[in-house]
C-alpha cells in the first residue's frame, strides 16, 4: 500500500495522512515511515460524535483525539482505516474532515475490503479484498495496540 501511495504523487508537500481512530492511526504511521524522507504530515480523527448511529448506541463511545497538523484546507488527505464494511464510519469521517476545512481531495487507504457496502465507498489504496458473510467478521490486531500482529475472520 505504502508503495502505491508513494508512485501516486511526486511530493507530499500538500499532503496529510489521516488515520482514524484506533487503529487506522497506526496503520497511518506505519505507511508515513515507509514514505521516507519526503514523509507527508500525520493527524488523527475521532469520528464517534459524527456516528449515525450515535443515538442509539448502548454504550457512549470513548472520545479520542482528533489531531490535524496545520489546515485541511486546499490540502489533499489520504485517510486511513484498517476494515471497510459498509461505508459508514468513512461518511462519519468524511463529515468530520469537512468541519475541519474544504480538503482539495480526500482518498482512502484501507487495509481490508471485507465487502458489504451500504454506501458508495470505495478505497483509493488497499492492502487485500477479502469478502466475507454478513454475520462474520475481520478482526485486525496491531503490535502497537494489541501486543500481536493478526488479520482474523470470526
Amino acid at each position: 500500500m505504502a508503495d502505491e501511495i508513494a508512485s501516486s504523487y511526486q511530493t507530499f508537500q500538500d499532503i496529510v495522512l489521516v488515520g482514524i481512530q484506533t487503529r487506522g492511526v497506526v496503520l497511518a504511521k506505519r505507511v508515513q515511515s515507509i514514505l521516507g524522507k519526503e514523509t507527508p504530515a500525520l493527524g488523527t480523527l475521532d469520528i464517534n460524535l459524527y456516528r449515525d448511529d450515535f443515538s442509539s448506541m448502548k454504550k457512549i463511545p470513548v472520545v479520542q483525539k482528533t489531531e490535524i497538523p496545520g489546515d485541511v484546507e486546499g490540502k489533499g488527505v489520504i485517510l486511513f482505516d484498517e476494515v471497510l464494511y459498509t461505508g459508514r464510519t468513512i461518511r462519519a469521517a468524511m463529515d468530520a474532515l469537512m468541519d475541519l476545512g474544504r480538503p482539495r481531495f480526500i482518498k482512502l487507504a484501507i487495509l481490508v475490503d471485507r465487502g458489504g457496502r451500504e454506501l458508495p465507498i470505495q478505497p483509493d489504496f488497499l492492502g487485500i479484498k477479502h469478502e466475507i458473510g454478513p454475520k462474520q467478521e475481520i478482526q485486525v490486531r496491531f503490535q502497537e495496540i494489541d501486543g500481536e500482529e493478526e488479520v482474523r475472520v470470526k
